[in-house]
């Protein structure tokens, strides 16, 4: 790694110049992985961006580094905060940013050598795209949970638009260290907003539903740390019951909007969690279907749970309805989606994969 006090990097001439991209990167005690991400950026085969670094009120070496860092590079715009959280951090640095594209960053992750070249040159060539990720590979070697590499593996799946909005209800589809968006379009819905689950997945959702355009370019561009501290395993709004109040809201001002009944397949324990919070956004939640013989002619919050065989039936009763396949358990999904697919049910019009 270069030394902090080698000399500054040569510069492109003018500074003053709008950067091709800025680099929205919130820090928060953040001193034992914050040289290795910096260094990525700063060996960054593109030159003309910028680095905007909100130090949310640390309180280890992260504001030395940050003050030494940007005393070697102009590109690396330093703003200090009172701690304030990873939104209001978010929000403050990208009214701070002096691109019209925007890479998100975390301090304890490493960019691969061509990100933003290419991530800026993918959107330069794709204007009808409005956010951009990237496959992520998780790190260090050997010291990644299995669940975390399940969930990159699923995530690496999800390249185009079409697959990343099919199962936006399923997970966040997208790493947020790994995408560069257009500034202007997440600032006309308000930016980053606080309602007590992950800020990134909401962001996804409601861009989806005011009809931006995802992509992914099909290679690792992020290697993403994990350790014990990173902030989707200590901050609860990152917990399952809130991903789920997520879910609840925006399946109901989208895909269940109109609807005249929810049929959840699964009356398990996902399906269960799911279905509260969508009777509290006011779903008109009809039947439960399950295959295990102990739950089918039992009720979940008043609704009948029935097997797989009565589904056409129930289907049948109504004018308008939709199916949120809600079960968990590994391979699940795949299996639903064949039933479902064979009984002439389009997924993304008559069913939806939430789990």
């Amino acid at each position: 790694m270069m030394s902090l006090a080698s000399e500054k990097i040569s510069m492109p001439d003018d500074i003053t110049a709008e950067p091709m991209i800025s680099v929205l990167m919130p820090c928060y005690n953040a001193g034992e992985t914050l040289d290795e991400s910096m260094q990525s950026l700063l060996d960054q085969t593109l030159l003309e961006f910028e680095i905007v670094a909100v130090d949310d009120g640390s309180e280890d070496s992260t504001s030395e580094k940050l003050v030494a860092w940007s005393g070697k590079d102009a590109r690396v715009r330093v703003i200090t905060i009172d701690h304030a959280g990873i939104i209001p951090a978010l929000n403050i640095g990208m009214e701070a940013c002096r691109s019209h594209l925007v890479a998100r960053m975390d301090a304890d992750d490493v960019a691969h050598p061509e990100r933003l070249e290419r991530q800026v040159a993918y959107l330069e060539a794709n204007a009808e795209v409005t956010v951009v990720g990237s496959l992520v590979e998780g790190f260090p070697r050997g010291g990644v949970r299995e669940g975390f590499l399940i969930y990159i593996d699923w995530l690496n799946k999800l390249v185009d638009h079409e697959a990343i909005t099919r199962d936006i209800f399923i997970e966040s589809p997208l790493a947020h260290s790994s995408v560069a968006f257009r500034r202007r379009r997440v600032e006309a819905l308000g930016g980053y907003q606080e309602f007590g689950w992950p800020e990134d997945y909401d962001l996804w959702l409601r861009l989806y539903m005011d009809g931006a355009r995802f992509e992914k370019i099909p290679e690792i561009l992020l290697y993403w740390r994990e350790h014990p501290t990173r902030l989707t395993r200590t901050d609860s709004r990152y917990s399952v019951e809130n991903f789920l109040r997520a879910k609840a809201r925006y399946l109901v001002q989208g895909p269940l909007r109109g609807r005249d009944a929810v049929i959840v397949w699964g009356a398990g324990q996902m399906g269960r969690r799911l279905s509260k919070h969508l009777v509290r956004e006011g779903a008109p939640l009809a039947a439960f279907v399950d295959i295990d013989p102990n739950k089918v002619g039992r009720t979940r919050r008043g609704a009948p749970i029935i097997p797989p065989e009565e589904l056409k039936e129930w289907w049948g009763r109504f004018a308008n309805p939709v199916v949120l396949a809600a079960v968990g358990s590994r391979g699940a999904r795949a299996l639903i989606r064949e039933n479902l697919s064979s009984r002439g049910l389009r997924e993304g019009i008559d069913w939806w994969a939430v789990a």
